[in-house]
């Protein structure tokens, strides 16, 4: 009688959600999933609505007041940061404190605070003011005016701690050898080459040593976040980002454990024949249950580069220039019918890695910036010529040319970001995922027609490197670790052991020796640092990026997920900029509907290495499969 109730319910909800999103389209989603020859009017539900809505008097005047304020302090605090970010040193920094408490000062303010209070929850607001009161709440809660001494304090930890990991000087020590000073770039090519155990190790230790140095900021950055969250009425720091969402610290959790689920079969095919592989490398005659981590080529474990013998990913970029890398990135929108980057982009960006004999030092992490809510992009990198930095910069575009779609009149600066954080990251990571296809190298000359990569071996690489791989990193350790250290305000005595506790169960990897809580191997990984509480945002966005792929492959290209190619498609880009124009105006769940007729599902993904499955059991057969 249950099951029976339950599916009547069910039919009831799909047959009332299908109205809701046909009323939502004006009728136009069936005519967009079976069209395959569209036209930008075929788009036009995608638009934002805000010009046309009417709402209460008494909002907009708030509301208008606040957003020209807060473009205008945008503008100095990312400012600020790009000089800090870009030249760090002590008088950058204290620009970027004081551009920071500006900001703070304003968005949480008591003034605000008062009002945001009054607004929320109204019944007469219009959906745009009721996403822009949402938001603006949100912001008051991570600078609250009413503990400013708290919300002062962390501001000059978070800078604090920023300064410390990206200008720590790395020693590598080598029995017999002098100490060598050692680039974040330098680290990752010596686990990507090396085949000495011993040197990988050592290699391996010494990309851990920043994090000691920064566990003191880190415990006190753990308290000063708790606070401002809950000053608020958040759980803690966890939920007040997960809040971007729509959802709780635990609804988060149990979305990243589903999606572990969903991807853990292919990927403990995957973990037994990587170790097989390595153990035979390494010379190694009793495979381990669990992945040494510094077996890897990656710090963290996050991605396995490498390990394909015969696909020579950097070979293809031994003549190219650092400078061709970006110019291409930029080709590939522009051929979807993008406009070329503002002037202003290519004389504001740090594109590439320093000298040796540099007089700065800048943050090493690849990033886009989004300085005045308007044209003022750029993009901080550290282009080489390799496989990776080709993925990198067509990534690092996305966002740039994400920031430039939404930042149109009718879209309030305040609502100038994606759909949530997740849109973001997943449309710079589609277009790596389309910049890695064959037919794509093939048309810009990096691969001869003759050069087709047996299946198999590509869809290795791509899962070595990409969603198969990265997913229980960023699930599993990241999230799990995140969550335990705000919402159960993890104790500095257990924080390496909980971090390496998840390592085993999500990633099945091990350190190489014990790791003590006198290390804090979590500290290295740069997001929990600068970009905190947020990492789910990348394991969403691989599941985003995979259900808009495959929508763009069947409904636009009509070819093979697994042989796509967007360049020169001009329908593609019109997709993508009905998207992207959108920035947070919608729910991203509508907007999810709208773009691929689906729910948030890994479905897609999983489709995309069903040959790789299949072919790692065959492999696998008379193996120990799991960890």
């Amino acid at each position: 009688m249950k099951v029976r109730l339950l599916a009547g319910i069910g039919m009831f909800l799909l047959a009332a959600g299908m109205l809701a999103v046909f009323f939502l389209t004006d009728g136009k989603l069936p005519e967009l999933l079976t069209s395959k020859n569209k036209t930008e009017s075929d788009f036009d539900f995608f638009k934002a609505t805000t010009a046309a809505e009417d709402g209460p008097r008494d909002v907009d005047k708030f509301l208008d007041e606040y957003n020209a304020n807060y473009r205008r302090l945008w503008t100095e605090f990312e400012g600020a940061n790009w000089n800090a970010a870009s030249n760090i040193n002590e008088e950058n920094t204290a620009a970027k404190i004081t551009a920071s408490k500006a900001m703070a000062d304003y968005v949480g303010s008591r003034k605000v605070i008062e009002q945001l209070k009054n607004f929320r929850g109204r019944l007469d607001l219009t959906q745009q003011q009721d996403r822009q009161i949402e938001i603006a709440w949100q912001l008051a809660a991570h600078y609250p005016g009413t503990i400013p001494s708290t919300v002062d304090k962390l501001i000059k930890t978070e800078a604090a701690l920023e300064d410390s990991l990206y200008s720590f000087e790395y020693k590598l020590v080598l029995e017999g050898k002098e100490p060598q000073t050692l680039t974040p770039n330098e680290i990752d090519d010596l686990l990507l080459t090396s085949r000495d155990l011993a040197t990988r190790q050592a290699v391996w230790e010494t990309s851990k040593t920043v994090g000691p140095k920064l566990k003191d900021n880190l415990v006190e950055a753990q308290t000063l976040r708790n606070a401002v969250a809950r000053e608020m009425g958040y759980s803690s720091f966890y939920a007040l980002e997960v809040a971007d969402y729509d959802l709780t610290s635990e609804e988060m959790s149990r979305l990243m454990d589903d999606v572990v689920a969903g991807i853990m079969p292919l990927y403990q095919q995957l973990h037994c024949w990587v170790k097989y592989e390595l153990a035979a490398r390494y010379n190694v005659e009793e495979v381990p249950q669990r992945i040494p981590a510094h077996w890897l080529g990656n710090r963290w474990g996050q991605e396995w580069p490498g390990i394909i013998d015969g696909i020579d990913l950097d070979g293809m970029f031994r003549d190219v220039q650092p400078q061709w890398m970006i110019e291409q990135a930029e080709r590939f929108y522009t051929s979807m019918g993008f406009e070329p980057l503002p002037l202003t982009f290519w004389g504001r960006s740090d594109l590439f890695e320093l000298p040796a004999d540099a007089t700065r030092k800048k943050n090493t992490h690849a990033s886009a910036w989004h300085i005045d809510l308007d044209q003022d992009v750029r993009s901080l990198m550290s282009v080489k010529s390799n496989f990776n930095w080709f993925q990198t910069t067509h990534h690092e575009l996305g966002h740039i040319y994400y920031y430039l779609a939404y930042s149109r009149e009718d879209v309030p600066p305040i609502l100038r970001t994606g759909a949530n954080r997740a849109f973001h990251e997943g449309v710079g990571t589609l277009i790596e995922l389309a910049s890695s296809q064959v037919p794509y190298m093939q048309q810009i000359g990096l691969l001869s027609l003759e050069e087709t990569p047996e299946e198999i071996r590509w869809l290795l690489t791509q899962a070595l490197q990409g969603p198969v791989v990265f997913l229980p990193f960023a699930c599993g350790t990241m999230a799990h670790w995140e969550h335990d250290f705000y919402e159960e305000d993890l104790p500095r005595h257990q924080m390496n052991t909980r971090w390496w506790e998840y390592v085993a169960r999500y990633q099945g990897l091990e350190p190489p020796t014990a790791r003590g809580e006198e290390y804090c191997d979590p500290a290295t990984k740069t997001h929990i640092i600068d970009d905190p509480a947020q990492y789910y945002d990348y394991a969403l966005s691989s599941v985003i990026l995979h259900q808009l792929h495959r929508y763009i492959c069947r409904e636009i290209l009509d070819q093979d997920v697994r042989s796509a190619n967007y360049f020169g498609n001009q329908q593609v880009g019109m997709y993508l900029h009905s998207i992207l124009q959108l920035g947070a105006t919608k729910d991203w769940k509508v907007v999810m509907q709208q773009a691929t007729g689906e729910d948030l599902s890994s479905s897609a993904l999983l489709e995309y290495f069903d040959p790789l499955m299949v072919w790692l059991q065959e492999q696998n057969q008379g193996r120990e499969v799991g960890f």
